[in-house]
């Protein structure tokens, strides 16, 4: 491996380094030393995403299977961002007496996650995409299983990794499929690209690759695992599994469709635009149904998975600057939520909705924190969740997409109803018990204030989408 090559995979060398001196660190520093491993995982991270933001050159490696471009380069720095916030709310999670001298394994298994997220996004060849899947899946189970005096999380545990399992023998056969029909071309997309025709079984090892990819980003009907799991996950893990590990398999499967399977799109046209109206409407309509919060937003994030596929389904530059775009909003104001519901649980012990009844009276900032994060989600201006949007919305409707904009656009007033469900509770529904104050800890603080700070800025600062924008028309 020549330098060209470990500066075309920088961000994967970076997150290698962590994953070393985090395991050295642990068994080396004495016991004073290790109760800074937080402050010491959270700096390097910001160090490693700060220098992700500078130009690199872009090029392959590893004979092609290897793909580093400018956009791969910002998406990676958004899922960066994602576990920075992450991090920041996990402390006063990890500085308990159950996980308290185990906090390191949190912070390797989730960069171990992260790695595989970023050989996925910059793959070239099936094979290199799924040695980033396998490698981002494995440490998740031991992540959601991570609580392991309970039988919730256990129990979760165990019903992702048989999910998992499940979706990446499907996801292989179809691989295997489309392997065994082109196999002059080998597994490299570009070639692949030229040789994939409309024929019975290269259509079914797509359908197949389409079905594995959508157990991952809970798309309706492959969503039924991921209630009982994000209930089941220790919350900051939740966190992690609804933004970071969504976006990332939502950009790769973007990324293949375009650079696979374009010869294919009269056929997996159809079968986004299904995926997108059912998987939007059926998330919002059981978001209704939900007591338990973890639950809640659980099918909202099914319901925000199918906004982000509508971006998806664009194919233009606008349509994937919107996706990026889309889920770095969507960053910020669910691991917001997220952030509010981890305090409020840490302290309290209560997730269900109706626990937040009078919660404006005993602690009114993370009430409102609550409300503005929920806006965003919903839509609401001039929050950066409206914007997020209206861009995916028109990026659709300049393809022609209108029934699909319109169906989107009836979705997001049901959605509207159950956020503003929350609020309600929180501001108007009385309680003679609301839970008591909470003092938060600074690190949880520090993390609001970013999720704050994006969810306010980043709609109406016009910066950040056209900087996302000016990567975009490289790859079409």
């Amino acid at each position: 491996m020549n330098i060209d090559a470990i500066l075309l995979m920088r961000t994967e060398f970076l997150l290698v380094f962590q994953i070393i001196f985090l395991i050295i660190y642990d068994l080396f520093a004495s016991k004073s030393g290790r109760k800074g491993l937080d402050v010491v995982a959270c700096s390097l991270f910001i160090i490693s995403t700060v220098i992700g933001f500078f130009p690199a050159t872009t090029g392959s490696a590893f004979g092609g299977m290897f793909v580093a471009d400018a956009m791969n380069g910002v998406f990676k720095s958004v899922l960066n961002i994602g576990v920075i916030l992450v991090f920041l709310q996990s402390k006063t999670w990890l500085n308990n007496e159950y996980t308290e001298h185990k906090k390191a394994e949190v912070y390797i298994l989730i960069i171990s996650t992260l790695l595989g997220m970023d050989l996925m996004i910059s793959s070239g060849h099936f094979l290199m995409f799924y040695i980033g899947l396998e490698l981002a899946s494995l440490p998740l189970a031991g992540l959601i299983a991570y609580n392991k005096y309970s039988s919730e999380s256990v129990e979760a545990g165990a019903k992702f990794i048989l999910m998992a399992a499940f979706s990446s023998g499907m996801l292989l056969f179809g691989i295997s499929l489309l392997y065994g029909s082109t196999g002059e071309a080998g597994l490299y997309f570009d070639t692949m690209r030229n040789v994939i025709a409309p024929r019975s079984l290269q259509l079914l090892g797509m359908v197949f690759f389409l079905s594995g990819l959508a157990f991952k980003i809970s798309l309706v009907p492959f969503h039924l695992w991921t209630a009982d799991v994000y209930q089941g996950a220790p919350t900051n893990i939740t966190a992690f599994l609804s933004v970071v590990s969504k976006g990332a398999a939502v950009f790769a499967l973007m990324v293949v469709l375009y650079k696979v399977f374009a010869n294919l799109f009269d056929y997996w046209e159809y079968i986004i635009y299904g995926l997108v109206v059912v998987t939007i409407t059926v998330g919002n309509l059981f978001a209704m149904r939900q007591h338990n919060m973890k639950r809640f937003l659980a099918f909202s994030s099914i319901s925000q998975a199918g906004y982000i596929m509508l971006g998806m389904l664009a194919g233009t530059p606008a349509g994937m600057s919107s996706v990026v775009y889309y889920i770095l909003v969507y960053t910020v104001s669910n691991v917001g939520i997220f952030a509010v519901v981890s305090i409020l649980e840490n302290k309290s012990g209560k997730h269900d909705i109706g626990d937040y009844s009078g919660l404006y009276k005993t602690n009114p900032k993370l009430s409102v924190a609550m409300m503005l994060f929920l806006f965003s989600l919903a839509g609401i201006p001039p929050f950066a969740g409206f914007f997020s949007k209206f861009f995916i919305f028109m990026a659709a409707a300049q393809m022609s997409y209108y029934v699909l904009v319109f169906v989107a656009l009836v979705n997001t007033v049901i959605s509207l109803y159950y956020y503003l469900l929350v609020v309600k509770a929180m501001f108007i529904t009385p309680n003679d018990e609301p839970i008591a104050y909470v003092k938060t800890d600074f690190s949880s603080k520090l993390g609001l204030a970013i999720c704050l700070s994006g969810t306010l800025l980043l709609g109406i600062v016009s910066y950040f989408y056209s900087y996302i924008q000016q990567f975009a028309y490289g790859l079409f």
